[in-house]
């Protein structure tokens, strides 16, 4: 993997870093796994905007991605490695020997014509392969994990994650999250070895404003030049500081903590993730 730094012929192209997409082998779908998108530019089923900062962008079809891995003990062979225009990470798109075709998050060091299975019994820990955590090793490093059997992987899916089985006791096994927090997570429970791909997204620069609106993404607008009537920070003679922090609801922003004491979950945190000290 790979970034490129383009020249600056033009003012938008000064800073821009571009991925050199060394791991893609296609820039052709299957077509079987593709379903329509429709944009909804951040307005509800009556219309009424609910997200701001969304609309616009680039048309896209979503690609149908197997998070729960439940085709158990059949072997499939990776026959692709493809962008993804709805994820960070990229995907790989799977042939099972009865000839199905699935998509999958493509882990890092995925190579076309490699073997992966899913199996509840114990597989050899190989990348891509997709087991319960009972079954992997302790120190190995793994990603697109489920929180509840069944579920489908809703944990270290994004570009680059990847998180770390530290422990197994009783039905528990503990997991060191990519934010830092350490937590006990069911054994049944399966993950995918290895790290998700595309690790060098982090280093990609946009480099101008117009690479956001083909994203979908809309200008935001400073809480400090609103009017008070829209936000508690605006208003003010002159350019003022805006005070405290604070979200739209009035609420401290930049380190107050809003999740609850009698959280149903907390039990399972062993330990919460560091933030930087303000």
């Amino acid at each position: 993997m790979s970034v490129r730094k383009l020249k600056p012929i033009t003012p938008g192209q000064r800073f821009r870093v571009v991925n050199g997409y060394d791991a893609i082998t296609t820039d052709k779908p299957e077509k079987s796994l593709l379903a329509p998108i429709k944009k909804s530019g951040g307005r509800n089923s009556q219309g009424k905007m609910t997200m701001r900062y969304k609309g616009g962008g680039h048309k896209r079809r979503y690609r149908v991605i197997d998070f729960k891995r439940d085709k158990q003990g059949i072997p499939a062979t990776v026959a692709s490695i493809e962008y993804d225009p709805n994820r960070t990470a990229f995907i790989a798109l799977l042939n099972y020997q009865d000839g199905e075709k699935r998509y999958i998050i493509a882990q890092n060091g995925l190579q076309v014509g490699q073997n992966v299975v899913s199996a509840n019994e114990a597989a050899s820990p190989e990348i891509g392969n997709a087991m319960p955590l009972a079954n992997i090793p302790l120190g190995t490093v793994i990603s697109c994990i489920e929180l509840r059997p069944g579920q489908g992987a809703v944990m270290a899916r994004s570009a680059g994650a990847f998180a770390q089985l530290l422990a197994r006791e009783g039905k528990y096994a503990t997991i060191k999250l990519p934010s830092g927090e350490i937590r006990r997570v069911l054994s049944l429970c399966i993950a995918t070895i290895g790290a998700v791909s595309n690790s060098d997204h982090q280093l990609m620069v946009g480099g101008k404003a117009g690479r956001s609106r083909w994203l979908g993404i809309r200008p935001r607008t400073r809480p400090v030049a609103m009017n008070p009537v829209d936000h508690p920070m605006g208003g003010g003679e002159g350019r003022a500081s805006g005070g405290h922090p604070r979200s739209r609801k009035g609420l401290p922003a930049k380190g107050f903590k809003t999740r609850s004491r009698t959280k149903a979950s907390n039990k399972y945190i062993v330990e919460r993730r560091k933030t930087r000290k303000k």
